[in-house]
């Protein structure tokens, strides 16, 4: 995998450099040969962890619908102008209202970097039966929440569409049928650091998918790993990009859009 500054931060902080990809078996089965998560009770990709109950989403919730006046519309099915790819302009295809991954070509990043947000992403799994319509959004670039086909598709809990890849199973699984356009709704609150550049707070979030809620102010271990028991092992910036992942699967995205918030200061 080609690697610019930004992304070989990045899959350096998410444990993917130099990994030997796992086969379908492995995937969908689990690990447990892998840390234990600081519950004491699962594995990272645990197979054992129990799967999230399925839950039937409403059928229109945020579909399409215009952004808040206040937000800045990362991707609008026009252009990708907000956004830049591994080796500068994205190589993704743009349709008419929709993006798609095209396999292979690397992940997509902002322009912009943010610190607290309110995200909202909407994407759509293909309908192959054989593909498995695996990316992620990352949120300031190092801690993934997975898209995949869930709807009906085994693989361990923390891998699940929704999940905090790694580290959170999400309360429900959420997920429409392939082909059908679903959303993410994110409320992100960075992790902060002292003077002393001690952790003083893990990075928080709350999800809605499909209007569901799926987490809910949920800590974040630290950046996303594969196979690795996430932390924060140094000081991480205050601001980062939104990332979506090229896992090689054709996944479609559209209407996404970012406000920017301003925690209150204390006295």
């Amino acid at each position: 995998m080609r690697k610019t500054l930004l992304y070989g931060v990045l899959i350096a902080a998410a444990g993917i450099a130099g990994m030997v990809h796992p086969s379908l078996a492995e995937v969908l089965l689990g690990y447990t040969d892998t840390p234990m998560l600081p519950s004491g009770r699962w594995h990272v990709h645990d197979p054992n962890r129990p799967k999230p109950p399925a839950v039937s989403p409403g059928a229109t919730f945020s579909h399409g619908a215009p952004a808040p006046s206040d937000a800045i519309v990362l991707f609008d099915g026009t252009d990708l102008s907000h956004w830049e790819g591994e080796q500068g302009a994205p190589q993704w295809t743009n349709h008419e209202g929709y993006m798609e991954v095209k396999p292979h070509s690397g992940y997509i990043h902002t322009k912009e970097k943010f610190g607290n947000f309110q995200l909202h992403v909407e994407f759509a799994e293909p309908t192959d039966v054989d593909n498995p319509g695996n990316s992620g959004v990352f949120l300031q670039g190092i801690y993934e929440v997975q898209v995949y086909k869930s709807d009906e598709n085994p693989i361990y809990a923390d891998g699940v569409c929704g999940a905090l890849y790694g580290q959170s199973a999400p309360l429900a699984n959420a997920c429409k049928k392939p082909g059908q356009w679903q959303t993410f709704d994110i409320i992100f609150e960075a992790a902060r650091w002292n003077p002393s550049h001690e952790l003083v707070r893990p990075a928080i979030v709350t999800i809605f998918q499909n209007g569901v809620l799926i987490h809910y102010k949920q800590p974040l271990l630290g950046p996303t790993g594969h196979r690795i028991l996430a932390t924060y092992s140094k000081e991480l910036p205050e601001t980062g990009p939104i990332a979506l992942q090229d896992h090689g699967d054709p996944v479609r995205f559209r209407n996404i859009w970012i406000r920017s918030i301003q925690e209150e200061e204390k006295p």
